[in-house]
Order: C-alpha cells, then sequence, then structure tokens
C-alpha cells in the first residue's frame, strides 16, 4: 500500500478534489501558527487542562472559522513551528484528517488510507516508542472512537460498488490493505495487551492500583497515554464486535471494566453513552434483557439529569442521537420481556411519551407489531459491516446493507418465536394455579401444544450470563406439579429510600427559589 506521506521526502496528503483548486496546504495563517506553538508546548510541558483547553475550544473554533469547507494546512507547512517533532506532527494529522471526515466530502480512498497509514504511525510509536507526554481523556477517547469510525465509514464506502468510477475502482484496488479488520483488531488488541489494563483494573480491585482515582493520569510525572489508550480500546472493540455481529465476543472485551462502578469510561460522556449502547444492544441481541434495561434505564436517566451541562459540547448532537436510539431500544427490550420495576419513574414517563403506541401494537405480535421492531430497531441499531473487501471484477452492486439485512432477519426471526408466547404471560398474570387442560382450552391449542409453549416461555425468558450461568428475564416464574400450573409472581420492592430523595431535593429547589425572592 502506498503510503500517505514519506517521513523522508516531507510529502503532503493531496487535497480533497472539491477543494483542490481553492486549497493551498502550505499556507499556514498566523492564527493556526500560534495554536501549533502552544499547543505543542502545552504537550511538551504536560499541561493537561491547557492541552484540553485548546483541543476542545481552540481547535473547534478555528475549525469552525477559518476551515468550514476546508482542510486545515498540511502537517509539513505547520512542522517548522514544532519543531519538526515527528510524534506532534501525527498527532496534528490525526486531527487533521478527523477534520476532513467530518467536514469534507467526498473523501477519496486514498484520503482514506492516508489516515489508515497515520493511525499505524502513530498507534506504533504509542504500542514501541517513548512516549513521554499526558494528553486529556477527550483526546484519547475521540482518537480511538475515530478509529472505529474511520473502519466502519471506509466499509461502508468500499461497499457501495455501484456508481464508483474507473478511477475510484482504481484507488480501491490500489489501497486494498487499508483498514483491514484484522488490522484494526489486532492495533486494538495490542493496546489493551501492551498497556496491561486488564492487569492494572484487577489490582485495583485489590486496593494496589489508583488509576480510577486518578481519572487515569499519571501524577508522578509518567505518561498517561498508553493506559489509556488500551482502557477505550476495550470499548472500541466491543463497537467493532458488534458492528459484525459477534456479541458474545465484544461483551468478552468489555469484562474487565465494571459497568457497576465509576471508570475512567464514565468521565467522557462520549465514551459514557458509547459503552452502555454497544453493552445495552449486545445483550439484547444476546436476549439478556435485564442486563440491558437496567443499563439503558441507568444512562437515560443521567442524560435526563446532566445533558443541558453539554449543550456546547461539539458532541452534543450526538449525545441526543444515541439517547434517542437508546430509548427506541430500551421499547424493544420491555415489549419482549417487561422488567417495569428496573426502570425509573422520569425514564418510563420519557418512554410513555415516546413510544407509548409502538409499544402497544409490539404486545400483539401481528403484522403491525412486526413493522414496529423491524421500525425501532432499523433507527436504533448500529450500521453493521461486511468486513470482507469487495470482488472487483464481478458485475458491481452494492452490498452496504447485506449486514444490516442479516441482522434486521435474525432479530425480527427472536420475535416471531416469540409469537405463541403473547397469550401465556397475560394469562398466568391472572392466576395462581390453573391446570393445563384450563388454558389450553382458553389459548385454543391442544394441551401438547400448550406444553411445547410453556418450554419455549421458559427458555425464552432464560438467558446464559457473563459468569456462564442460566438467569431468568421473566418478572414471573411457574412449575408444573401433577397437570397443575403454579405461578411464582416476583414481588416489586418498594425503594422508599428514592422517594424521600426526590422529595428532599424538590424542597431543596423550592428553598432555593425562596432565597432567591427574600434577597432580590
Amino acid at each position: 500500500m502506498a503510503a500517505a506521506y514519506d517521513r523522508e521526502d516531507g510529502l503532503a496528503p493531496a487535497p480533497p478534489p472539491h477543494a483542490a483548486d481553492a486549497y493551498d496546504p502550505n499556507y499556514v495563517p498566523d492564527s493556526v501558527k500560534t495554536f501549533v506553538v502552544h499547543l505543542y508546548r502545552h504537550i511538551r510541558d504536560k499541561n493537561v487542562y491547557e492541552i484540553h483547553q485548546m483541543y476542545e475550544g481552540g481547535f473547534q473554533r478555528l475549525s469552525d472559522r477559518l476551515f468550514r469547507d476546508a482542510p486545515w494546512p498540511s502537517a509539513e507547512a505547520v512542522a517548522p513551528y514544532c519543531d519538526g517533532d515527528h510524534v506532534f506532527l501525527l498527532l496534528y494529522r490525526e486531527l487533521w484528517y478527523r477534520h476532513a471526515h467530518a467536514r469534507l466530502s467526498p473523501l477519496t480512498a486514498a484520503h482514506r488510507a492516508e489516515s489508515w497509514t497515520n493511525y499505524c504511525d502513530l498507534f506504533s510509536v504509542v504500542l514501541h516508542g517513548v512516549v513521554n507526554m499526558q494528553l486529556p481523556n477527550q483526546w484519547l477517547w475521540d482518537m480511538v472512537d475515530e478509529f472505529v469510525y474511520q473502519f466502519q465509514s471506509f466499509c461502508q464506502y468500499r461497499a457501495k460498488l455501484k456508481n464508483k468510477t474507473e478511477d475510484e475502482l482504481q484507488q480501491l484496488k490500489q489501497f486494498d490493505k487499508a483498514w483491514n479488520v484484522y488490522g484494526v483488531l489486532n492495533y486494538l488488541q495490542a493496546l489493551v495487551e501492551k498497556s496491561m489494563i486488564t492487569q492494572i483494573l484487577e489490582r485495583e480491585k485489590e486496593g494496589l492500583e489508583q488509576f480510577t482515582a486518578t481519572d487515569g493520569y499519571d501524577y508522578e510525572g509518567g505518561s498517561n497515554v498508553l493506559k489509556v489508550l488500551g482502557y477505550y480500546s476495550m470499548i472500541g472493540l466491543l463497537r467493532i464486535h458488534c458492528l459484525l455481529g459477534d456479541y458474545h465476543t465484544g461483551l468478552k472485551c468489555l469484562a474487565p471494566i465494571d459497568l457497576n462502578q465509576q471508570g475512567v469510561y464514565t468521565i467522557v460522556i462520549g465514551s459514557h453513552i458509547s459503552t452502555i449502547y454497544h453493552y445495552g444492544f449486545a445483550n439484547l441481541m444476546m436476549r439478556r434483557y435485564v442486563d440491558a434495561t437496567r443499563e439503558f434505564n441507568k444512562i437515560l436517566l443521567y442524560i435526563l439529569k446532566y445533558k443541558q451541562y453539554h449543550q456546547k459540547s461539539p458532541q452534543y448532537d450526538q449525545i441526543l442521537k444515541k439517547n434517542e436510539q437508546m430509548y427506541a431500544l430500551l421499547a424493544i427490550c420491555l415489549s419482549l420481556c417487561p422488567q417495569n420495576k428496573l426502570i425509573d419513574e422520569n425514564v418510563s414517563t420519557q418512554l410513555k411519551e415516546k413510544y407509548n403506541d409502538k409499544m402497544t401494537k409490539m404486545q400483539r405480535y401481528d403484522d403491525e407489531a412486526y413493522a414496529a421492531y423491524d421500525e425501532l430497531f432499523s433507527y436504533a441499531c448500529p450500521k453493521f459491516i461486511t468486513p470482507s473487501p469487495p470482488v472487483l471484477d464481478q458485475p458491481l452492486t452494492n452490498y452496504n446493507q447485506d449486514a444490516y439485512r442479516l441482522q434486521l432477519k435474525l432479530f425480527l426471526y427472536e420475535v416471531k418465536q416469540q409469537q405463541l408466547l403473547s397469550g401465556i404471560r397475560s394469562y398466568l398474570k391472572l392466576y395462581s394455579t390453573i391446570t393445563i387442560g384450563k388454558l389450553a382450552q382458553y389459548m385454543e391449542v391442544d394441551e401438547a401444544t400448550l406444553r411445547s409453549i410453556l418450554m419455549t416461555y421458559k427458555h425464552k425468558m432464560h438467558a446464559v450470563d457473563s459468569d456462564g450461568k442460566i438467569a431468568s428475564s421473566a418478572d414471573f416464574d411457574f412449575y408444573i406439579v401433577e397437570d397443575v400450573i403454579h405461578v411464582v409472581e416476583s414481588k416489586s420492592t418498594k425503594s422508599h429510600g428514592d422517594y424521600f430523595l426526590r422529595q428532599i431535593l424538590k424542597f431543596e429547589e423550592m428553598i432555593g427559589e425562596l432565597e432567591k425572592v427574600q434577597f432580590d
């Protein structure tokens, strides 16, 4: 594969086609010179606070003001303002290509391949070199998140062959090794292993490490880059395996992170949401409805309370989109396996406002129900990918939707299997005991068929949890003794503490309002 740039020659990446006439990669505005000089100095000084301010604020402001529809100056052009520092220029190129993916269109296979090469060089330095710097968690998360996104984007681009020009097809052949699925997985796995993050998290449980307590930073003069990249790479691996439809492996990759505790993944809002979204979706597809429902409820409640604090964040639109998608996934979970005792009152209110009609339809298991499941799944699922490169010699067709159609088909097949169970739940919740013959009459089936339905219900409402144990997802259970069905309904425990906490908070808000009135 041709390299994106040559370290000896200092060749700049080619500008996107539409900007070729207007864009001068060697022109560096004064404000960009100042930005590069200060960012380089703060990185050398390990001043994480200032780096974060420039990364989150300065870079976005300059992008909006000067580079809304054009690339930033080339790395070679800004090299004199950072002493030609190799690692800094790799970081700068990472920002360059990320900005290009977000703002510029169309991106060619060459540009995508150049970005891949830059990530390979950057991660190779982290894995095999000496990285003496501290970077903000937000940047390190964005690095992993963008790496996975660009892989996903390239797979989608490569799979849309129908209207590709001859030049574009030639580029796909030329850069056929770019964004190879094994290469992407190997880099993320290498970061996990080299960082020894799994062992660090294990030692933290024993009180021998302070990784989470220090937010992943090293206050003894070391570097946080490898450890935090390794940590976020576990989330990146979960996301990729979800895109590939391998949910078991995805959850296995995330296993070292305890979602019941605060962690480094909760520090960055994008990381927090991505983790729970993909964790919940993987559990949904593996019929672990209780785990999915519990985590969706927690993150949706968190977003409900704190989203106003992120309104100025560049990720705000993405936060809102994922918020809506997770409400749709929660509606699916609760329709397949009611778990109302796990849902917070505020989340339940929002859910009813958004999807009450669809959830009513989905309980019926008719054509309208399937249409509702189809619609919500299609809206809320990840953008599945086919990782293998296309065969360019055959008649050119688009296959970018094939992976999605397969996952939708498998999901709707699972829904159809549960059609037999639609009446069981409503009847059994009315009785503490009922004979098989009587229930068979109500459901208008023979006794042998009813026994099959009851066994199907037992099977579908149980799943193998992350520890390999079989756990029930049902909100009630039953057993059969001498042709009599005995129903055992789980009693929901009233959370008196939550009620008092809500009242205390309301009371404090009232006091605050009264004090404002008094001072005014």
